[in-house]
């Protein structure tokens, strides 16, 4: 069951972006911070003819990506916003705020009947959703263990919902997006001891278009190291944790920066709506 079903509508596992988020400016070019690696400075208006007049309103604010997003590499935060004819994402089946109520969901066309077996075994109740624990047990029947924080960050990352409860079109994203990161997981282990360590997570945070600092790159390993720090590594579940808590915050943060800028501006109540799952999962 490797990657996507025909005509689910879920992106491929695509290569590593060309320009990562946070790359430092070529040397001796004085460039403002998040700069691209492109010719111009990140966040400057391009002088070409399409470039829009100084006096139109800047774009709304951007949404959250529909499902399988997570995940999936989705280029080199900074990007240029997309053009106005372009369409926009696709929204998921739940509402955006943290406690919007649950709608009811659909398998993807082309989902593996596998999936569709394993979400139905999940479903005692036939209720079309299944919570946190049940999630858990399904994942687990595939020989992927997860703590319960994975699964609730799991659950809110693809739903936008601190409901705690998934329904088929999510729990196949979930799956799907999983067999990705292991993958990933095993593509970067290099030296196959079942652990990323420290330089490991930089390949890994690099090749999804996030370069970090060695000071949050140590903070990463130490919260993410299931002995707090001693190993300098990460087991599978804690490394889908952590790559799935930078992205995740990544996306929100994104989500204000309308100006594509590298900075944003939060009021308190949604700063800590935005931290807080994070932190709380």
């Amino acid at each position: 069951m490797a990657g996507y079903p025909p005509g689910s509508g879920y992106p491929p596992y695509g290569a590593p972006p060309a320009n990562p988020y946070g790359a430092p400016p070529p040397y001796g070019v004085a460039q403002p911070p998040y700069a691209s690696a492109s010719a111009l400075p990140y966040g400057a208006p391009a002088p070409t003819p399409s470039a829009p007049p100084a006096e139109e309103k800047p774009p709304k604010e951007g949404k959250a990506q529909g499902y399988g997003s997570y995940g999936q590499p989705s280029g080199y935060y900074g990007h240029p916003p997309p053009a106005a004819s372009a369409p926009p994402p696709p929204l998921g089946s739940y509402g955006a705020g943290p406690f919007a109520a649950l709608l009811p969901s659909v398998f993807p066309p082309g989902t593996d009947p596998n999936v569709v077996a394993c979400f139905q075994a999940a479903d005692r109740d036939g209720s079309g959703f299944i919570d946190d624990h049940e999630l858990q047990q399904a994942l687990s029947s595939y020989n992927q263990s997860f703590s319960l924080r994975t699964v609730h960050l799991l659950m809110y990352l693809f739903t936008s919902s601190n409901v705690r409860k998934i329904g088929p079109k999510e729990f196949t994203a979930v799956f799907y997006s999983l067999q990705n990161w292991r993958v990933m997981f095993e593509r970067f282990d290099r030296d196959r001891s079942g652990k990323i360590d420290t330089s490991e997570l930089r390949e890994v945070l690099l090749s999804l278009g996030f370069v970090v600092s060695p000071i949050v790159l140590d903070l990463l390993v130490t919260k993410f190291d299931k002995s707090r720090g001693k190993s300098k590594a990460m087991e599978y579940d804690n490394f889908i944790e952590c790559c799935l808590t930078v992205k995740g915050l990544t996306e929100k943060f994104k989500e204000k920066d309308t100006q594509y800028s590298g900075l944003a501006t939060f009021t308190y109540e949604s700063f800590m709506i935005t931290v807080l799952p994070f932190l709380i999962a």
